[in-house]
């Protein structure tokens, strides 16, 4: 029952093979089991089981309000989530109880869906493994694929990042969907490397009211799910304009429900060739001509294409990600919310002290660094070079999409499988961000959807996604040739993902 799609679910639910509480008890029990994975900051048990309950007495009077009714959801710790505690996986909000909810997730709650908990991550956002938050690393629940694995077992793998928590409560089966957040790639990494559906939307299709920002102009909710058709079916409920945020656009009309017989011999496929990148594994690259020969095989137009300004992207996401970081994170002062430095013989020292109790060093780095940026001397020089670059890359895209006729890129997801989070610590979090992000911030820098499709196991029998770019606002149409790269590929599943000792799937 817990690895049926949402599709599924909801016609279990019909039929009466299973109730609402139940799904939510077996969930609840099934985040017990799998507490070693570290993927959640808090459960909202007695919160589900109330909302459950609710649930079930709808569908019994045959009225539910949409097709998440009943359904287990999880949300990443950085959305505000009302009268329930929402710390961004840092000290400096430890005990913040938002007032309101994101509107993401009251349209989750409209639509009867129900909140498991709040979801572990890299503080405020900054990282790419889940590794640097204050509740501790969350650990890739393929970790425990080999039945010879026990929780203690100090050779796991990283989960990504930042979004890791929400990954991993998807891929241990503890919830149907979960809410992250993607400024670079942190929906998408950290769903290539858990073996699960990661979609970064369109920039303006979903709002970002009550998700507390990391970068305004490039964050987006992201949608993470066991099935591409999931979460076509979470963005029609969560996409449309929002009085809250004014960055929203309206939705284009397109269908909720993916084409179960997509003709993908109508599209064209690009293959940028500056994805080529140094690092990228053998495993990897065997995945992505597999691919991309599957589409040839079937009729679609496979053709190379040239990013030229897609070497230049990384220090730019970067230059431009420490500016916003340092405007965002100047909020946290310890006046009016989150944790309040104890030195108070000057406003100054008060500031400072709150900052140094509250920020982890990677925080703290990243507004060092912005700040420099901003700097009346540097500003032109970085701020608004990076700008332009920006431009470049976005221009980029349009060329390939609009000039040459492509439809969507295939691309890799991360370079490697999930590395050993012995391995991953060995590096400083800016090193290995550049490295994780490579081949997903430029997607953010354009404003453009994205998804990763989970498409084997390399040879350490870890997960291997590949992405798939789309065109500003298609976002269907990238879900649609996702759907149907998902049906063909294969990828295998676990029969316990997270639970140590488990058994493999024959």
């Amino acid at each position: 029952m817990l690895s049926l799609t949402l599709k599924e679910v909801s016609q279990a639910f019909r039929e009466g093979r299973i109730s609402p509480t139940e799904l939510c008890r077996k969930c609840l029990n099934r985040i017990k089991k799998t507490e070693h994975l570290n993927a959640y900051i808090t459960v909202t048990e007695e919160l589900s089981l109330q909302q459950a309950r609710q649930s079930e007495a709808r569908l019994l009077q045959g009225v539910p309000l949409g097709p998440l009714d009943g359904i287990p959801f999880a949300v990443k710790d950085n959305f505000c989530t009302k009268n329930i505690r929402t710390t961004c996986a840092s000290r400096m909000l430890k005990d913040y109880t938002p007032p309101y909810n994101a509107t993401v997730v009251q349209k989750l709650l409209d639509q009867g869906a129900v909140l498991m908990g709040k979801t572990n991550m890299d503080e405020f956002a900054m990282g790419s493994g889940s590794t640097d938050g204050a509740f501790g690393p969350v650990k890739n629940p393929w970790s425990y694929a080999d039945p010879c694995r026990t929780a203690a077992d100090p050779d796991w793998v990283v989960s990504g990042g930042s979004s890791g928590g929400s990954a991993a409560a998807v891929a241990s089966l503890t919830s149907y969907l979960a809410l992250g957040s993607d400024t670079g790639g942190s929906t998408r990494n950290p769903g290539a490397l858990c073996g699960i559906v990661g979609l970064k939307p369109s920039y303006g299709l979903l709002s970002r009211h009550g998700l507390i920002p990391l970068v305004n102009s490039m964050d987006v909710p992201g949608i993470l799910t066991r099935s591409v058709g999931d979460a076509a079916i979470v963005l029609g409920v969560l996409q449309g304009p929002d009085v809250r945020d004014s960055t929203t656009v309206p939705a284009p009309p397109s269908l909720t429900e993916l084409p179960e017989d997509f003709d993908v011999r109508k599209i064209c496929v690009g293959i940028p060739k500056e994805y080529h990148a140094h690092g990228l594994s053998e495993d990897t690259l065997a995945q992505w001509s597999r691919v991309a020969d599957m589409f040839e095989t079937a009729g679609a137009r496979v053709e190379q294409v040239s990013l030229p300004h897609t070497q230049h992207s990384i220090v730019c996401y970067h230059v431009l990600c420490h500016s916003e970081v340092a405007s965002n994170m100047a909020r946290f002062d310890g006046l009016e919310y989150g944790h309040r430095g104890e030195v108070d013989v000057s406003t100054e020292a008060m500031y400072a002290s709150t900052r140094h109790e509250g920020f982890n060093d990677v925080v703290r780095g990243r507004i060092l660094s912005g700040n420099y940026f901003l700097l009346k001397q540097n500003y032109q020089h970085y701020y608004v070079k990076a700008q332009k670059v920006r431009r470049l890359i976005a221009d980029d895209f349009r060329r390939v999409f609009g000039g040459l006729g492509v439809d969507v890129l295939l691309t890799p997801t991360t370079l490697t499988d999930a590395a050993r989070y012995s391995d991953f610590t060995q590096e400083d979090n800016r090193t290995r961000s550049a490295q994780e992000d490579v081949f997903t911030q430029p997607a953010n820098m354009a404003g453009l959807p994205a998804v990763t499709v989970p498409t084997a196991l390399s040879r350490r029998g870890l997960p291997i996604g590949l992405q798939l770019i789309g065109q500003a606002l298609q976002d269907m149409k990238l879900l649609s040739v996702a759907q149907w790269v998902q049906q063909r590929v294969g990828f295998p599943s676990t029969s316990n993902p997270g639970v140590a000792g488990s058994q493999p799937a024959a």
